[in-house]
């Protein structure tokens, strides 16, 4: 409890500070520089501003790929099944308001939250693309499980026990497994990499072939040509490298199919014949039909899955148990980790070590987890983007603020979200993948009691394309490695139980 205590201590120090301190600003300035602490924290507004408008153009393209997983048909309950980009647009955004303006108000940080793209990953691609016959409705109620057990874990403190008990080899590799989970994502809807039941294979890029498509083969150059560019912006420490490198992908993708409806592409043709531009409020009426409240409309009825030929009512809770807690594990290192890394380059961390008012922001990721469940949004986490708004001198909750208002405005932009191709979105995961590379390297490798569980959580959520699975095995075997090599002492209670749920998981799901 030492971590929430000295967060608590600083952040009532720093609330003392606040108070003592004489705002210069006056009127609903002054009082609003006297909440956030904005003078007190040696910032200003220009500074706040700037910082949250940095922050937004960092993690705005959330808005662009995290709709464009979901654009499916995932089966399920008659005239409830299929859930558009628009509705799941408006749900994303919603979710992101209502997580960012918790970290104003609540943990008043500059941070900002959207559906990450792990937990968006996992419940597109395990839970509705595994063939169990969840429907998007049934989905919400996995991310609104995960929600509440957060607020749980963090309310009673169980979440720093948990986060201990853990072995530090699976938590440094989930992000990694995650890391290739969401660039192999991104390869195979630029149609670089084919996924299916054969498992996986290269795609053919031979110009000479019967089968040669002009279409496909630009998207998949495009896709790559976006990484390349994305990661020389970054290199560059250009702002919101991500965002402009999808824009840049779109702007080509445009020019080239249009170079290729000039000499009669049949593809490039067919795409420009179904192009249209809808009316920003129509994303709102697709919401109001297809996602808002569906995880408590349909969301309990599970007969799809019950259809299903071995899967039962005990299959069932086994399957919402371990999905909502792997679900909660994600969010959990993903929050934490970006906690740790964006306030410690702006100097938002206590005596201690550890970030101001951690508790409430946990707290405000955990809220808005089950606030964008009930919007249709998966799981809200803390960006790792939110580093970028700090950076440019972000100190206070008023940042975060101003990249909420921005993201009011983005509701309405959804026909300008719509026109951005796959390929440009995929270049974006694909980058995504690389960033999450890095934990890699703390890994002891030379320790085959750590090594190896985390080269089978890694391994697997990428061979077995399945985030839970691959945290499951990452567990199971640093039990077995520990039991077995004379470390008992070193497994926790949580491991047991753990390992227990996930072994369930494996024989009866």
């Amino acid at each position: 409890m030492e971590e929430e205590r000295g967060a608590d201590v600083s952040a009532a120090e720093e609330e003392r500070g606040t108070a003592a301190h004489a705002s210069p600003y006056k009127g609903i300035f002054g009082k609003a520089d006297k909440f956030f602490g904005i003078s007190a924290a040696g910032s200003n507004y220009k500074t706040e501003i700037m910082a949250g408008l940095t922050t937004f153009m960092a993690i705005v393209y959330a808005l662009l790929v995290v709709p464009g997983m979901y654009d499916i048909d995932v089966g399920g309950v008659s005239g409830y099944h299929f859930v558009s980009f628009d509705a799941v647009y408006i749900a994303t955004a919603l979710g992101a308001i209502v997580g960012t303006a918790m970290m104003a108000f609540l943990a008043k940080m500059p941070l900002a939250q959207a559906s990450g793209l792990g937990a968006s990953v996992y419940v597109t691609g395990t839970l509705l693309g595994a063939g169990l016959g969840l429907t998007y409705a049934n989905a919400m109620i996995f991310v609104l499980l995960d929600g509440l057990i957060f607020i749980l874990l963090t309310a009673t403190g169980l979440r720093k026990k948990i986060l201990k008990g853990i072995p530090d080899e699976v938590k440094t590799a989930v992000p990694v497994g995650i890391g290739f989970f969401i660039a192999l994502t991104g390869f195979n809807s630029a149609g670089i990499v084919s996924v299916s039941n054969g498992g996986l294979a290269m795609s053919s890029f031979n110009v000479l072939s019967e089968n040669a498509s002009y279409f496909n083969y630009i998207s998949a150059a495009i896709a790559l040509f976006g990484v390349i560019a994305i990661g020389i912006l970054s290199h560059r420490n250009v702002k919101g490298s991500i965002l402009w490198g999808i824009l840049g992908c779109t702007a080509l993708f445009y020019a080239l199919t249009g170079l290729g409806c000039i000499w009669k592409d049949g593809q490039c043709l067919d795409f420009y014949s179904q192009f249209t531009l809808s009316h920003p409020f129509g994303a709102f009426a697709a919401w109001g039909k297809e996602s808002v409240g569906q995880v408590f409309a349909h969301g309990f009825d599970f007969s799809g899955y019950l259809a299903v030929d071995g899967q039962s009512g005990g299959t069932l809770a086994v399957l919402l148990l371990t999905s909502a807690l792997s679900l909660c594990m994600l969010d959990m290192f993903d929050t934490i980790g970006t906690l740790y890394g964006a306030c410690s380059k702006g100097g938002l961390l206590d005596g201690e070590g550890n970030p101001l008012r951690m508790n409430e922001c946990m707290l405000s990721d955990s809220i808005a987890t089950c606030a964008g469940a009930v919007f249709g949004a998966t799981t809200v986490t803390t960006y790792v983007e939110s580093s970028s708004g700090v950076a440019a001198g972000g100190k206070t909750g008023f940042a975060a603020l101003v990249t909420a208002l921005c993201f009011v405005v983005a509701l309405f932009l959804s026909p300008v979200a719509k026109i951005i191709p796959g390929c440009a979105t995929s270049a974006a995961l694909i980058w995504v993948g690389v960033l999450m590379m890095s934990s890699v390297v703390k890994i002891e490798w030379t320790k085959p009691v750590e090594a190896l569980p985390a080269f089978l959580t890694v391994a697997v959520m990428a061979f077995g394309y399945s985030i839970s699975k691959g945290i499951g095995v990452g567990i199971i075997s640093s039990v077995l490695c520990r039991l077995f090599t004379g470390k008992v002492k070193e497994i926790s209670a949580v491991m047991w139980i753990i390992s227990a749920l996930f072994l369930l998981m494996f024989l009866f799901t």
